[in-house]
C-alpha cells in the first residue's frame, strides 16, 4: 500500500525545488496522503479507561452560619464520602502484531479498567504491562487469541528534522479517529524544568484532548513519536503540540517486554549548561556541551574516567547542550550496551566509552513511618538512594533521608514539612539514615529540624 507514498516524497522534493510550478497532470492535482493513511490507521487505537473515585459530600450551608462557626469553625464536617466512576478516553498504538500496545501514562493511571478498540470497532480488555509517569508513557498488552495485528514499526527519530511532513492520528474529544497533517516545528524540546530525560518532538499538526498516546507519524509510515501534549489556553489545539520521540518510546517498550519494568540508563554525573561566559572561561569558541559538576563514585560516569570540570559535547556523535538532552540520549539507549562520549578537557577533545547501567538502590530505602511524642511523627521517610531519587524525580546525587509521605493532622503536617523535603540535622547532628534519624528524635524534649527543600535550607524548634 506504500507504493504511491513511496513515489509521494520524490515528488514534494522536485516541487520544493521548482518554484511557481503549476500541476502539470491530473496525478499530481490529486497528490494525497490517502495511501500513508490507509497503511497506518489500523495500528493506531482508542483507550477508554474507568476508575473508581471518592469524592467528599458537600456540607450544609448551615454550617456558614455564625452560629454553628462558633462550635465548628472552619472544619465544619462534610457528609460521608460516596464514590463515583471517572471515564476518560486516549488513542494507543499497536507496536507489536502481538497486540502491544504503547500510550501515555496519564491516560491509564489510576483505572480501574482499561478497554482498547480497535480501528474495526472490536473491543478488548487490556493489563498494563509496565507504566513509566516520568516519561508518561504506558505499555498494554491485549490477549489477541493467536491473531496478528496490523502494526507500526519504529523510525529513527534521531533522523527527524525541522520542515518534515508528518501525520497525528488520535481519537481527538471522542469524535472518532481523525488525521491531522503538519510539519515538524521544532525537535529536542524541554517544556518543564525537572530531572526527566525530555527532548520532545514540536508539531503544527494539530493535536487535541483524547489524541493523548496516538500516532505522529513520519512519511515514511513509520511511527515517528507519541503524541502527549498541547500548549493551550483554552484547552484546544493552537498548533503547538508535543510528541516523545520514537527512539525513547523505543527503548521503554523494550525494557517492559523484558519483564522487568522500566529501567533506563543512567549516567551517574551531575551538569550544567555551558553559558557564553563559562565557554568564554574555558577557552571554547562557542558555548556548547554540559559541563560537568559532581561524579557519583564507582558509577558509569566514574568508571568511563570523566572528571568535574570535563564538558561533555555529544553522545554517539549527537550534540548534547543541556543536561537533559544528554539525559535523553543515555535514556535512548539499552542497559548493557556503551556509548561513546565525546568530552573537552582542559582544551584538548578526549574520547571515552561509557558502560550504560541502571542507577543502584544503595542504601536500600528503608522505608519507614515515623511515630511517638516529637515533631516528625506522621511522614514516611527512606533513605535516599540513585534508584530512589530517579523514581521521585530528584537530584540522582543527593545522598540522606527524604519524607516520601504525610499523614494529614499529624505533627510533621502541622508544622507543615512537606514530600519531598529531605532532613539534614536534628539538634545540629547530621542525618546518615532513617534508622539514625528514628534515634536523634527519641529521648529528647526540645528539638531543632533542618530541612532542604529545593535548593533551600529551612530550619525550626519545637518543644515537646
Amino acid at each position: 500500500m506504500l507504493t504511491t507514498l513511496v513515489a509521494l516524497v520524490p515528488f514534494i522534493a522536485s516541487a520544493q525545488q521548482t518554484q511557481n510550478r503549476l500541476p502539470a497532470s491530473r496525478t499530481e492535482i490529486q497528490l494525497s496522503f490517502a495511501p500513508l493513511v490507509q497503511h497506518a490507521a489500523p495500528a493506531v487505537v482508542n483507550v477508554y479507561t474507568r476508575r473508581v473515585e471518592k469524592v467528599a459530600q458537600p456540607r450544609s450551608p448551615l454550617f456558614d452560619d455564625p452560629f454553628f462557626r462558633r462550635f465548628f469553625g472552619d472544619q465544619a464536617p462534610f457528609g460521608p464520602p460516596r464514590e463515583r466512576v471517572a471515564q476518560s478516553l486516549g488513542s494507543g498504538v499497536i507496536v507489536d502484531a502481538e497486540g502491544v500496545i504503547v500510550t501515555n501514562n496519564h491516560v491509564i493511571d489510576g483505572a480501574t479498567e482499561i478497554v482498547v478498540a480497535l480501528s474495526d470497532r472490536r473491543e478488548f480488555e487490556a493489563r498494563v504491562i509496565a507504566a513509566d509517569p516520568r516519561s508518561d508513557l504506558a505499555v498494554l498488552r491485549i490477549d489477541t487469541r493467536g491473531e496478528t495485528l496490523p502494526y507500526l514499526e519504529f523510525r529513527d527519530s534521531d533522523e527527524l528534522q525541522v520542515g518534515d511532513l508528518v501525520l497525528a492520528i488520535g481519537n481527538p474529544f471522542g469524535v472518532g479517529q481523525t488525521v491531522t497533517q503538519g510539519i515538524i516545528s521544532a525537535v529536542g524540546r524541554a517544556i518543564s524544568d525537572d530531572l526527566t530525560a525530555q527532548s520532545f518532538i514540536q508539531t503544527d499538526a494539530a493535536i487535541n484532548p483524547g489524541n493523548s498516546g496516538g500516532a505522529l507519524l513520519g512519511m515514511d509510515g513509520k511511527l515517528a513519536g507519541i503524541n502527549t501534549a498541547i500548549f493551550s489556553r483554552s484547552g484546544g489545539s493552537i498548533g503547538i503540540g508535543f510528541a516523545i520521540p520514537a527512539n525513547l518510546v523505543s527503548s521503554t517498550v523494550a525494557s517492559a517486554m523484558a519483564g522487568k519494568g522500566i529501567r533506563r540508563p543512567w549516567f551517574g554525573a551531575s551538569g550544567e549548561v555551558v553559558t557564553s561566559e563559562i565557554a568564554q572561561g574555558l577557552g571554547m569558541p562557542r558555548p556548547n556541551g554540559v559541563l560537568v559538576g559532581e561524579v557519583y563514585r564507582g558509577g558509569p560516569a566514574d568508571r568511563a574516567g570523566l572528571k568535574a570540570g570535563d564538558v561533555v559535547l555529544a553522545i554517539d556523535g549527537r550534540e548534547v547542550n543541556d543536561p537533559q538532552a544528554l539525559r535523553f540520549r543515555i535514556a535512548t539507549r539499552k542497559l548493557g550496551e556503551t556509548a561513546a562520549l565525546d568530552v573537552q578537557r582542559r582544551g584538548q577533545r578526549v574520547a571515552l566509552k561509557i558502560a550504560l547501567q541502571d542507577a543502584p538502590e544503595l542504601p536500600p530505602r528503608d522505608l519507614t513511618r515515623l511515630s511517638g511524642n516529637q515533631p516528625l511523627a506522621g511522614a514516611t521517610v527512606g533513605n535516599l538512594s540513585p534508584a530512589f531519587a530517579e523514581e521521585l524525580g530528584v537530584d540522582t546525587l543527593m545522598r540522606g533521608v527524604i519524607v516520601t509521605e504525610i499523614v494529614p493532622g499529624s505533627p510533621a503536617n502541622r508544622l507543615r514539612v512537606r514530600p519531598g523535603d529531605v532532613i539534614v540535622k536534628i539538634n545540629d547532628r547530621d542525618v546518615s539514615d532513617a534508622k539514625g534519624l528514628q534515634g536523634l528524635l527519641q529521648g529528647s524534649s526540645q528539638w531543632t529540624v533542618v530541612l532542604r527543600r529545593n535548593k533551600q535550607l529551612l530550619s525550626f524548634s519545637v518543644r515537646g
